[in-house]
């Protein structure tokens, strides 16, 4: 890798695990729309101290999601990441590429990082290079058609609905498409991964395996949040969780810090500042500064 990719990867906090004391990542939430119905996700607003993927506050406009990264870069200086990451899937808002234009032209120098299920990911490549998407996520729970058929219930292709193994073969023969595309370009691929213990548990280290051959960076598998139509399934224990982490380490690296931040999340992992009193951001606010002072 280059030295500018280096530096990308040692200041985002999901990508190193040492930049996660150190850099934060602020997520717009100005895509709600999404063009697949996954079986374990449940898209809610206003969910007050619920921290998972899909949670949000508010829907911004791209102009709003500007504004709102001007006060909180200059309030928090550590935060080097901007990233679209839901509430739905970012590709199919036309709002993503707004918002990550203007972010971009007024903001060069920080890392514009972007989550998908890749459905739409192989016809979007250009435009996320256009932007200047450099690091990005793709949600890949399986790469046997009747495994994923368990997960998704159905996508919205191309002006089609499908659903069963024609569904997920789609779906997976544009993910594996748009990851292959992505890692070509010089992007930085995390992918994440679902654990579902009844599902594909036993699956997932042919996952692991798949991406190494792809180029992937980085895997994080994920447990299952037990809501839609999984709320009544079990979720993995850590010790099954960390059991996977450590099968599939050999073939490509894992992260195993994550918090499954919400869709609004901003601040370091794990110290969600959206989610925290006025007077409390205004103390990290104040510690940001000098220390940015300080290193001055």
């Amino acid at each position: 890798m280059d030295r500018e990719t280096m530096r990308k990867i040692s200041e985002h906090p999901c990508y190193d695990k040492n930049a996660q004391h150190k850099f934060g990542r602020i997520h717009l939430a100005v895509a709600p729309k999404c063009n697949i119905q996954c079986n374990y996700c449940d898209r809610k607003f206003d969910c007050v101290n619920e921290s998972r993927p899909g949670v949000t506050s508010e829907i911004l406009t791209p102009q709003e999601a500007l504004e709102k990264t001007r006060q909180v870069l200059k309030d928090h200086p550590f935060i080097k990441v901007v990233a679209v990451a839901g509430p739905g899937d970012p590709l199919a808002n036309d709002e993503t590429f707004e918002t990550l234009e203007l972010i971009r032209n007024e903001f060069p120098d920080v890392t514009l990082c972007l989550s998908t299920n890749g459905l739409a990911l192989p016809e979007k490549m250009d435009e996320l290079l256009r932007v200047g998407v450099s690091t990005l996520t793709v949600t890949l729970n399986a790469i046997d058609p009747k495994i994923q058929a368990q997960i998704v219930d159905h996508i919205s292709y191309k002006g089609k609905y499908y659903t069963g193994v024609e569904a997920a073969e789609i779906l997976i023969a544009n993910q594996l498409e748009g990851i292959e595309k992505a890692v070509k370009a010089g992007m930085v691929i995390k992918v994440n991964t679902v654990l579902i213990p009844e599902i594909n548990k036993d699956h997932i280290i042919e996952v692991a395996k798949k991406i190494r051959e792809m180029g992937v960076f980085i895997m994080n598998i994920m447990p299952l949040i037990c809501q839609a139509k999984f709320a009544d399934m079990e979720p993995p224990s850590n010790e099954v969780r960390k059991e996977m982490q450590d099968s599939c380490e050999p073939y490509v690296q894992q992260m195993r810090h994550c918090r499954q931040c919400r869709s609004d999340a901003y601040g370091l992992i794990g110290k969600d500042l959206s989610q925290m009193s006025e007077e409390r951001r205004n103390v990290i606010k104040m510690e940001s500064i000098e220390k940015k002072d300080h290193s001055e």
